[in-house]
């Protein structure tokens, strides 16, 4: 419990003293009008109050990310523990918080505008592709399981087809109304329920003295069941993405930078809203390894169990919380990842709106970018599962190096300390690199890939080469050109 304690107090400490140094780096305006106000158009662009804009964030960038992502991360043991702290604070908590900034200083422009104004139009056509794939793999990933999952609690004749259909007609509703009707009204109550849920299984363990078998006296070694063949580095650090850093959230901060009426709230959305994911992820990792009685039988555990970590969190919420905690349990997993699928839908249509420069303040231009969205989702849901979530982590986790990298471009720019995500993109790209060499599309077949000990040499190469490509540009740079503030 002790080790939980200090892990939770340094999060908290951490949003108010690395998080106060980086919005102070950043240069925040109070006075500098928003996009929410200067470029209203009652749909995309709607101010709104400060605390549903951070619900808004959690939700959207948490889904169950932080539950699932932090059950099979804690498989590796303490390990996670210290990536779920370090990584939040010094990593994911920065990439939103700077990525969401100069969206909001752009106008609230998307993930592969950004990109783009910082590393070049050919990188911001990749970025673009990228971040298109991505996101309809997360549209196409968080329908079916919710649609699973409902078909497992309704009548027989409502099948997964069904409620797959249903969800459909949601995300559309969502994509295609004023941000501020569907998802500002709805999405505060589940983003409170979310946390409220993680808050409770905190409490019990707390004050019930519930034991947390953490295993730091033992060491930092790897605990998971695969052994060798599931490293640490890289294999845990891209299990646990939304619960430490996750290039997903840079494309769903620019929604948010739209909606924000004032830039000195951008610590309290952006950072904090990744602060609070990491909490969410610590808080299950804990649970995890307390609830079956340590690493071995939490393996054993979720062996048993096809690996669903879904089962899990619906035993611990009804056993510890009763009731009413099944009834969390139930939200989580049905309406987390809806809220994530619908506001990816939403990200998309206005990525592609603003690639091709069509307004959509009208409803029938929104509607023409959306339907060949839906189109190609219901292509994937065709696509096996294990395939597209394999996908998903390889793409996740890589479009977070050219987020930092774009970062580290701006605030070189702006004459301000860019190593603050210069550090975060190094490690990124040697993490991202690593592991696509050692297991690509996330497997752990034994004999798949590259051996370990040359993809981590790959991936401090393209690291080292990504380093001095800018550092190179760096030097270059025109003294005189510098980012408005």
């Amino acid at each position: 419990m002790t080790s939980f304690l200090i892990a939770l107090v340094a999060l908290v400490a951490g949003y108010f003293l690395y998080g106060g140094m980086v919005e102070r780096i950043f240069k925040t305006d109070s006075n500098r009008p928003t996009p929410a106000k200067s470029m209203a158009d009652g749909i995309d662009y709607v101010a709104m109050p400060t605390w549903k804009v951070y619900l808004i964030q959690f939700l959207n960038i948490a889904g169950v990310g932080p539950i699932f992502g932090a059950i099979m991360g804690v498989m590796y043991g303490p390990a996670a523990f210290l990536w779920i702290v370090f990584g939040t604070i010094f990593a994911g908590a920065v990439h939103d918080f700077i990525s969401g900034m100069i969206s909001l200083r752009l106008g609230g422009k998307s993930l592969p505008e950004i990109v783009g104004s910082e590393l070049g139009k050919k990188i911001k056509l990749v970025m673009s592709v990228f971040t298109c794939i991505l996101l309809v793999m997360v549209i196409a990933v968080f329908v079916r399981t919710p649609a699973n999952l409902l078909a497992t609690l309704t009548p027989e004749h409502l099948d997964a087809t069904f409620w797959a259909v249903c969800i459909f007609l949601y995300y559309v509703l969502a994509t295609l109304l004023p941000v501020d009707k569907l998802i500002g009204n709805l999405y505060p109550l589940f983003g409170f329920a979310l946390l409220f849920m993680a808050v409770g299984i905190m409490g019990y363990m707390i004050f019930n003295g519930v034991e947390i078998p953490d295993g730091f006296s033992e060491g930092l070694f790897n605990r998971h069941p695969a052994g060798e063949a599931a490293p640490i580095f890289p294999m845990m650090c891209i299990s646990i993405a939304c619960g430490a850093i996750s290039g997903f959230h840079a494309t769903q901060s620019p929604m948010m930078a739209r909606c924000l009426n004032n830039e000195k709230h951008g610590r309290k959305v952006f950072y904090g809203a990744m602060v609070s994911e990491g909490i969410v992820a610590l808080i299950w990792a804990a649970a995890a390894i307390a609830f079956t009685g340590g690493y071995d039988h939490l393996a054993s555990y979720m062996a048993s169990n096809g690996q669903d970590a879904g089962i899990l969190v619906h035993e611990v919420c009804v056993k510890w919380l009763g009731a009413f905690g099944g009834v969390l349990a139930i939200l989580g997993v049905i309406a987390a990842p809806i809220t994530t699928g619908d506001t990816a839908m939403r990200s998309l249509r206005l990525i592609i709106a603003d690639a091709l420069g069509m307004s959509q303040k009208q409803f029938v231009k929104r509607l023409l970018v959306t339907l060949p969205i839906i189109a190609i989702s219901f292509v994937l849901l065709k696509v096996n599962f294990d395939i597209l979530w394999r996908y998903f982590a390889w793409c996740n986790q890589t479009l977070s190096i050219f987020t930092l990298w774009a970062c580290s471009v701006y605030l070189a720019k702006a004459k301000k300390a860019y190593l603050i995500t210069m550090i975060p993109a190094m490690f990124m790209t040697a993490l991202c690199v690593s592991f696509i060499c050692y297991a690509p599309l996330g497997a752990y077949t034994e004999g798949v890939g590259i051996p370990l000990g040359y993809a981590e040499a790959i991936g401090i190469f393209a690291m080292l080469i990504c380093t001095s490509l800018f550092l190179y540009w760096k030097r270059n740079l025109d003294p005189t050109s510098v980012v408005m503030d």
